[in-house]
């Protein structure tokens, strides 16, 4: 569990709350010593407020204190990280994005969630961790949502960062099939290893990640056509796999076994796909047999 902060103070006249809980060391590690005594994990902390010298000294001293109370740390409203992660890795992302929260606001970004998403790998998370809020596999109120299930699945693998916070909802969760929640359920905290296979920014792109003895491959398609997606996965070597994608519209699913080796796949537009691979073991058992 990650608790919730507003960064400001008086100076900043958002009404959200708690506010002026982080603005002095004295204020930080009390706060911080009263949550880690509850057991909490993190804290999110939103609303700074710009890029000056003494804002990015502050967005420091929160790491510095959080990280002796042994606190993760997500900045929320905040400025792109620029590597503070690798003297600070209790840092574990930051947003610095148009994130999914905004294809919520107004209709034009969700128009353009697919190519802004097949953007960011090569722009904004190529730099840092990013907390883009991925995947929404339902409606979303007043907004109709251009992209597929498929898609949406496949941006928890090709959008890095060290928390991945899933914002579908839990009656959304309950609706899919059970490969999906399994998929869902194993998706890691952190990468050992990272392939880009394919990609074009705006267009397409398609990334493949290790954890441990499993791979997860992902790709999305933001033209306005088909295409097919040819890459090479031999790096893999020997294993069995799964493919999971859209089924016979955009909010259904598929799934299908997968081969390393040399694959083609083709995907609809603002569509996506994920293969699950495990090395020398065989493939878990679905919790819920009859959807295969």
């Amino acid at each position: 569990m990650l608790v919730w902060y507003n960064s400001s103070g008086a100076w900043n006249e958002t009404i959200y709350t708690p506010k002026s809980r982080l603005l002095t060391r004295a204020d930080r590690r009390s706060e911080f010593a009263r949550l880690q005594q509850m057991g909490i994990k993190g804290i999110k902390v939103d609303f700074f407020p710009g890029d000056g010298t003494s804002v990015i000294q502050y967005y420091l001293d929160i790491l510095k204190d959080a990280a002796d109370h042994e606190l993760l740390v997500n900045f929320h409203g905040s400025t792109l990280p620029r590597g503070i992660q690798r003297t600070y890795p209790n840092h574990m992302t930051s947003e610095a994005v148009k994130g999914f929260e905004f294809i919520t606001f107004e209709q034009p970004n969700a128009d353009q969630e697919a190519t802004h998403s097949a953007m960011l790998p090569f722009t904004r998370n190529l730099f840092d961790p990013m907390d883009f809020t991925p995947m929404v596999l339902g409606d979303i109120p007043n907004i109709e949502r251009k992209t597929s299930n498929g898609f949406q699945l496949a941006l928890p693998v090709i959008f890095y960062s060290g928390l991945q916070h899933l914002v579908t909802t839990p009656d959304q969760m309950q609706t899919v099939p059970g490969y999906v929640q399994d998929y869902l359920r194993q998706l890691p905290g952190q990468w050992d290893e990272s392939h880009f296979l394919s990609g074009f920014p705006g267009k397409h792109v398609v990334i493949a990640r290790r954890a441990g003895n499993t791979w997860f491959v992902a790709g999305i398609n933001a033209e306005t056509r088909p295409v097919n997606l040819s890459f090479d996965l031999s790096f893999i070597g020997p294993a069995n796999g799964r493919l999971i994608m859209d089924g016979t519209s955009p909010r259904s699913y598929d799934q299908s076994s997968a081969s390393s080796g040399e694959t083609d796949i083709t995907v609809s537009p603002s569509a996506g796909f994920v293969m699950i691979f495990y090395l020398n073991s065989e493939t878990p058992d679905d919790p819920n047999p009859e959807t295969k």
